[in-house]
């Protein structure tokens, strides 16, 4: 593991990125309309997003498991009015997986999309694609001396990414139109994954130098190994810790890692008509997107070939993972927003209450109790349109994403007395699920 890392960057991400919290007077209306049902039902205190091996296909495939999204206003750039957008894959990456290290896969469309009108459609996206490396295909080294640099020849293996900003215009057919579609940065240098001190003696230089700025002082990005984040126990799935009150759970992934892309840049970029005053809330999700057909060859050459296809979807943590059911996650990672009107039943009344109920005899909780069947306008108002006076858009069409309110001004743990763990149910409405 990465020994060089920082707390800030136990978190999984970079130390240029982190999140803060404040509340205001919405914050008792926004903790009201969601209850106390919604941390009786679903498990890990809210705040970290988590998809860790959700679906039968991307459990086969990390490269393209997409775990975690993150969305806040930058705490260290909070003056400037900056928002910060992460998105985590690969899971599960053990520090010592060597020789052939862990990294993203070449020609995938790693991709974090912004609704910003609440139409349920990405208005624009910021792409990663890489391209592997090797200086020297005539050793198994991943590399053959110190490495000190980006740029160290003795790195054998590496990968470079080129970041796009797509911008599209009202959508007028089955398809989004492309209002523009820039180049933000060509060729950079991921961040190589931590061999060891021996290797990389001051990995913490290697991981700072990762940062890159975008062309004309836009803003930051990264991408390269970070520590994973998820503070879900996973023991959790042996039968829900099978009735043991006195279980508090540990951190199961303490050690591990995951792959990261980052970008920091100014609200304006992202509100509609450049107005985050006017228009402070946005959707953030994250898409993998590859070619329909791979072939392998007897050379042991990979061709790919036909339409690219959503293989990844990640928002709201744990939707695919507990709430919709296996026979649909598959489909789910290939759906899209605008089409969420399909799960509305998994959101409204999801398996996991009634589990919990079987096991510690909780009850369900049901906010009308005068309509049949479970009704949980909590969950529909977290997941699927935003909370009303915090994080909903306008004329808000039903679709799974993460929401922020990018006009809510952040303070860190320590500096606010604000602050609370729990988020908008604690009353601290910059946290979960205000990003």
């Amino acid at each position: 593991m990465c020994q060089s890392v920082s707390a800030r960057q136990r978190k999984g991400i970079p130390v240029a990125f982190g999140k803060r919290y404040r509340k205001t007077a919405v914050s008792i209306v926004a903790a009201a309309s969601l209850g106390a049902g919604l941390l009786a039902t679903l498990g890990p205190a809210p705040g970290v997003a988590s998809s860790h091996r959700e679906a039968p296909l991307t459990s086969a495939d990390p490269q393209i498991d997409n775990t975690d999204v993150y969305a806040f206003v930058s705490p260290n750039d909070s003056e400037q009015g900056t928002v910060t957008l992460i998105s985590n894959w690969i899971p599960f990456e053990e520090p010592a997986g060597g020789p052939n290290f862990y990294s993203f896969q070449p020609g995938v469309q790693y991709d974090i999309r912004i609704d910003n009108d609440g139409n349920a459609k990405a208005d624009q996206l910021y792409r990663w694609v890489f391209t592997n490396h090797y200086r020297n295909p005539n050793t198994f080294l991943y590399n053959t001396g110190q490495v000190t640099t980006l740029n160290d020849p003795d790195l054998n293996f590496y990968q470079t990414y080129d970041l796009r900003e797509i911008v599209f215009c009202d959508p007028t057919g089955t398809a989004p139109c492309v209002l523009e579609n820039n180049l933000l940065l060509n060729d950079a240098v991921v961040v190589p994954s931590y061999v060891g001190k021996a290797s990389m003696p001051n990995y913490g230089s290697l991981f700072n130098k990762g940062i890159k700025s975008i062309e004309g002082g836009t803003g930051k990005t990264f991408a390269g190994q970070t520590d994973d984040s998820f503070f879900l126990d996973l023991r959790v799935f042996d039968l829900l810790y099978g009735a043991d009150f006195s279980e508090v759970g540990d951190d199961t992934l303490a050690g591990f890692n995951v792959h990261t892309t980052a970008i920091q840049v100014p609200r304006t970029s992202l509100a509609k008509n450049e107005n985050p005053t006017a228009n402070p809330v946005i959707g953030v999700w994250s898409t993998a997107y590859r070619k329909s057909t791979r072939v392998q060859t007897t050379t042991g050459e990979v061709n790919v070939s036909g339409p690219y296809v959503g293989v990844s979807r990640l928002g709201m943590p744990l939707v695919n993972e507990v709430v919709v059911p296996v026979g649909l996650k598959d489909y789910f990672n290939a759906s899209v927003p605008e089409d969420d009107e399909q799960f509305l039943g998994a959101v409204n009344d999801p398996e996991l209450p009634h589990l919990i109920e079987a096991i510690y005899g909780i009850p369900v909780p049901d906010s009308d109790p005068d309509t049949p069947g479970i009704q949980r306008e909590d969950l529909i108002s977290v997941f699927l349109t935003g909370i009303e006076g915090l994080n909903m858009p306008e004329n808000v069409e039903a679709s799974e994403m993460l929401r922020l309110n990018m006009m809510i001004p952040t303070c860190e743990p320590g500096s606010c007395a604000d602050y609370s763990p729990l988020g908008v149910i604690g009353g601290d409405i910059a946290g979960f699920p205000n990003g």
